[in-house]
């Protein structure tokens, strides 16, 4: 057996619901594969029916790695999801299992510790950055999960940069003075 000295080594990254149904599905083979084009799972045909197979194998939570249909699935359930990583039956499952929990953990930390199909779906573009941030056309580039999670992040809207120093305490002293003197010239 010839040994896999490629960075290729994720085939597919899947997100089923607990019904099987699809949530999110990328593939992944480029051009420059250095195997070629795939051949298989090409059409949404073969991908649907190759999700239903592999989801009724994997539906019970329980294990994390298995050879489905000539494929290495490694996968993880959290809540009403269960998240895959495809890849070739020769590679490193142990490098596939780290890069599907540092995947899931930056999930975790992005949708605030819920990574479940409406978080999921209401955080579409997060969950894609994510990902991407994870596997650059199959081949994984980052698994430290805070790294990609501070990457992928959107500063919320209420919790504006305030800069407190000197000036703006100064500042805001001259403002309630001025108030204060307007109030008892008032009385």
């Amino acid at each position: 057996m010839a040994m896999n000295l490629s960075l290729y080594s994720v085939n597919a990254f899947i997100i089923l619901d607990s019904e099987g149904h699809r949530v999110l599905a990328k593939y992944y083979r480029p051009k420059s594969h250095p195997q070629g084009e795939r051949k298989d799972l090409l059409t949404l045909k073969e991908q649907k029916a190759f999700e239903k197979g592999l989801w009724q194998k994997t539906k019970k939570p329980g294990g994390d790695i298995i050879l489905y249909d000539g494929h290495l699935a490694v996968y993880k359930h959290s809540l009403d999801l269960i998240l895959y990583f495809i890849a070739g039956p020769a590679e490193n499952e142990l490098m596939l299992a780290t890069a599907l929990g540092c995947l899931v953990d930056a999930l975790t930390m992005l949708l605030r510790n819920s990574l479940e199909k409406r978080g999921v779906l209401e955080n579409l573009d997060l969950v894609l950055l994510c990902l991407d941030e994870t596997i650059d056309d199959g081949i994984i580039v980052d698994t430290d999960a805070a790294a990609i999670a501070s990457r992928v992040s959107r500063p919320r809207p209420d919790t504006t940069e305030i800069v407190i120093n000197e000036q703006t305490i100064m500042n805001a002293y001259q403002t309630v003075k001025e108030k204060m003197q307007q109030r008892i010239g008032q009385l």
